[in-house]
């Protein structure tokens, strides 16, 4: 998909790069970001009363019949949820947009192409250096399994330390990314001590698959395959990420009455979808199976992650707060210290209140 207006920095993500680059990422336009005091999270997590309470009033008053909502999903994602949960009656019309990756989805709504989408922490953090208008209205926290650090199958790695000097695979800017520089603070290690590879997952799997790469920091259904050929984990990510999966919205959206009464609705069937999805066994097996066909993923596959998923925690939508504030400028300040970004950046600003008493009254 084409947006004409926007010039698509893929290499935010690590697509269609070299299968091996720098660490260091850099941006020909940088704006001077300021340090904002701490009273700003405060305003932003108090927004008046009559403000979110507008939306739950436009969304009982408002005839949403001639709004269109312009939705950014993942194969397999919102659209499947919504329908296998029979929350897809919309009193709006919603097109469904298919992206592969968070950072085009912030790209898309800086360019106005989209009303609503979703991430990790980390697309917004990179917005911030273009300027993007975009905002962060809820947080779905859920389980932070299917993140890891894979050595191959006869790898002597017994720890992290071990990977000084190595070939480390790695998601470019992408939670894998992340964690993988954790990872290496524990042991005393940075970038510089490895030999960092940043490839796509599936440039990846293969590269990890000839024996080109001597560890892989991953996620996903890659690391079930990846196991099926021997495979082992190094170290979990699940006690280092956060879980929280952002929702983002246009500005202009949120301004927009009839818009803004449609996304605090589209959040509340997303909620109930979700609920729908974790309420027995039987709805995660039905889940499971729609999903794994739409991904085209072996069903086992998805139904042990969803199980172990629910084991660890449910996932659950909630409005913003100081914490996921919290979490996001720590992977910010991560990313600043690192060199990932050129500078450090403040998060706060990205979070919108306007849909807290939405979210808390869906039921």
């Amino acid at each position: 998909m084409k947006f004409p207006r926007l010039r698509l920095h893929s290499n935010w993500f690590g697509f269609h790069e070299p299968k091996k680059q720098t660490h260091k990422i850099s941006w020909k336009t940088i704006p001077t970001i300021c340090a904002v005091s701490s009273f700003l999270s405060v305003a932003i997590l108090g927004l008046t009363t009559s403000s979110t309470q507008n939306v739950a009033i436009a969304q009982q008053n408002a005839n949403l019949s001639n709004v269109t909502l312009r939705v950014a999903k993942y194969k397999g994602g919102w659209d499947l949820t919504l329908k296998l949960a029979k929350l897809d009656n919309f009193p709006y019309k919603v097109e469904f947009k298919e992206f592969a990756g968070g950072n085009l989805i912030v790209q898309a709504i800086n360019a106005n192409a989209i009303d609503v989408g979703s991430g990790s922490e980390i697309p917004p953090i990179f917005g911030i250096q273009s300027n993007a208008a975009v905002k962060l209205i809820a947080s779905n926290r859920g389980p932070t399994i299917g993140q890891t650090l894979l050595v191959p199958k006869g790898s002597r790695a017994r720890n992290v330390a071990d990977l000084r000097g190595k070939r480390v695979g790695y998601v470019r800017a992408t939670t894998a990314h992340y964690f993988l520089i954790k990872m290496l603070e524990e042991v005393g290690l940075s970038f510089k001590d490895i030999n960092p590879v940043a490839l796509t997952i599936p440039d990846g799997l293969s590269a990890f698959r000839r024996g080109d790469l001597d560890a892989w920091a991953t996620y996903g259904y890659a690391i079930q395959q990846a196991k099926k050929d021997g495979a082992r984990e190094l170290k979990s990510a699940k006690n280092i990420l956060s879980g929280n999966f952002l929702i983002f919205a246009s500005p202009g959206a949120i301004a927009d009455q009839n818009k803004r009464a449609a996304i605090g609705d589209f959040v509340c069937r997303l909620k109930k979808a979700q609920n729908w999805r974790e309420a027995n066994a039987k709805n995660l097996e039905t889940w499971s199976k729609a999903y794994a066909q739409a991904i085209g993923v072996d069903v086992k596959l998805v139904l042990d992650d969803a199980r172990e998923g629910l084991q660890q925690r449910r996932s659950q939508i909630v409005p913003i707060s100081k914490e996921a504030i919290a979490s996001q400028q720590r992977v910010a300040d991560t990313f600043a210290q690192t060199g990932v970004i050129p500078s450090k950046v403040n998060v706060a600003p990205l979070w919108d209140g306007t849909f807290t008493n939405a979210i808390n009254q869906c039921r």
